[in-house]
């Protein structure tokens, strides 16, 4: 008997699988990767320390007079039309735009001179007087008042925006001229000798070269000035005396008397007075940690 030859079988079709869902991939955490819950929650407090004082300042700025609600509600804005009209602050606060413009234009030209001079030329008494620029910073400005109140008035300046401006100018320049110098430092010098050998000379090639890259140290400096400025208490109230010339910070010490508080006025007061200042460091803040972080790093 022959054996018979059994034919092949052929393999069973494949079936296509069905696509599996996509499942994410956790990322492993570093060994030294906090987890985000030790990051928020520091931030989160500090958050809440921070707004807080705020929002009661905004409270007592909207709510009615002689409210206990912890809810501006119903928004007034009497507040805010009695220190605008009835307490000056429409005057205050062009007297404090005009000082803190001033401040800001004069302290950056004069500290941009001194700071190219600090950065490109060597001379006897460099090392003495970069020295004695970081010990002046050790100076309150209370012990500046006396020798200013007498220059001043020997000047016949007192009572006047423009002795207040001088005062914050010289106050605010030597900051102003070590960090002007740490900018000027991070140029190389190469584009200005590309520029001499191109026909321009130093005021020209500073002007085309340098000046265009140092936009970022000159608006944290000049921002630097306005807010100190801007908040500064001491030389508007030494060297202001008519009500028509003083600054907001005198204005909002006008608001308090040894009898009573306005709160709501004072509160409106002080809104007035911050709203500019964080409506200027909302509009820099990229190119004021970009111009704070460059000229802290050569020296």
């Amino acid at each position: 008997m022959s054996a018979t030859k059994e034919a092949p079988v052929a393999p069973p079709a494949r079936r296509h699988a069905a696509p599996q869902p996509h499942r994410p991939v956790r990322r492993q955490r570093a060994w030294d990767e906090a987890p985000r819950w030790q990051i928020y929650l520091p931030l989160s407090i500090y958050l809440l320390f921070t707004l807080v004082p705020f929002y009661w300042m905004l409270l007592f700025a909207l709510r009615p007079a002689g409210s206990t609600s912890l809810v501006p509600w119903p928004i007034t804005f009497d507040h805010f039309e009695k220190v605008w009209t009835e307490r000056s602050f429409g005057t205050y606060f062009e007297n404090s735009v005009y000082v803190g413009v001033a401040t800001l234009v004069t302290t950056t030209v004069v500290a941009l001179a001194g700071g190219y001079a600090l950065a490109r030329f060597d001379f006897r008494i460099k090392r003495a007087f970069m020295l004695a620029l970081l010990c002046s910073q050790f100076v309150p400005g209370a012990l500046l008042l006396v020798p200013l109140f007498e220059i001043f008035a020997e000047l016949q300046m007192i009572n006047s925006l423009g002795s207040v401006i001088i005062a914050e100018t010289v106050f605010q320049l030597p900051l102003s001229i070590i960090l002007i110098s740490n900018f000027i430092k991070n140029v190389p010098y190469s584009l200005e000798e590309v520029a001499w050998v191109d026909g321009c000379g130093r005021l020209t090639a500073f002007r085309l070269v340098v000046l265009p890259l140092l936009r970022p140290g000159l608006i944290a400096v000049g921002s630097f000035a306005f807010v100190h400025s801007w908040n500064h208490f001491l030389f508007a109230l030494m060297f202001l005396n008519n009500q028509g010339k003083q600054t907001i910070p005198v204005g909002l010490n006008t608001l308090m008397s040894s009898d009573s508080v306005d709160l709501g006025a004072l509160a409106a007061g002080g809104i007035v007075a911050a709203v500019p200042v964080v409506l200027v460091f909302a509009f820099i803040q990229k190119w004021l940690i970009t111009g704070f972080s460059a000229g802290a790093v050569k020296g």
